[in-house]
């Protein structure tokens, strides 16, 4: 991959756009970490949105709290929480200041770096198909596999070490929309995009 990033990182003005375009037009994008002289990236295939003031399944339903005051800062930087005691889950937070509402990244499709994701996945470089295909496909699988974690939350998305790369858009045929996996309330909302025949996209 060609590593004069710079001016294909996304704007900040991609990601102040409502919640449900950011989502759907942040399929096919690069997802790119630097750590320290090596690079992890990763196409992204699934991603779920998530909207406050209509959404009873967003953290941000109910208000502001410590625990989801970042999905409540102006789009453009990492939301990042803890789940089932054993995952994390990472969010791009969209629209305006205040108003809560951000994107899940799903899963992803590796790129570069497979290695060091092999590792921090698996504590292994070696690799077979399945947990090649493995590695990125859940929300909490491509944390483990990029090194994201609590600690990374707040992060700008215009920063030198964790950004995303425009990529070209994807035909509207390529794009698949369905209700969101494993949640209890606002089910009914098409709120899930994902990436046609992906083998990279999660198991519901």
């Amino acid at each position: 991959m060609e590593h004069s990033f710079q001016k294909n990182i996304l704007p900040k003005s991609f990601y102040t756009q409502s919640v449900l375009t950011v989502a759907e037009n942040l399929l096919g994008k690069i997802f790119v970490r630097k750590i320290t002289n090596s690079i992890i990236s990763a196409k992204i295939v699934e991603v779920e949105a998530y909207d406050g003031s209509i959404d009873e399944a967003a953290h941000t339903y109910r208000g502001k709290t410590q625990r989801n005051k970042l999905m409540f800062e102006e789009g453009g930087i990492l939301y990042v929480y803890f789940i089932y005691g054993n995952h994390y889950c990472a969010n791009v937070v969209t629209g305006n200041k205040n108003e809560g509402k951000a994107v899940l990244i799903r899963a992803a499709e590796p790129i570069e770096g497979i290695d060091r994701m092999a590792i921090n996945r698996f504590g292994r470089k070696c690799l077979n198909r399945k947990e090649y295909i493995n590695l990125t496909n859940g929300p909490g699988k491509f944390c483990k596999s990029f090194g994201i974690n609590k600690s990374h939350g707040g992060v700008d998305l215009l920063s030198e070490n964790i950004f995303i790369l425009n990529n070209d858009k994807l035909p509207k045929d390529k794009i698949i929309k369905t209700t969101r996996i494993g949640i209890t309330r606002s089910k009914e909302f098409n709120w899930r995009f994902y990436i046609k025949d992906n083998p990279f996209v999660s198991k519901p």
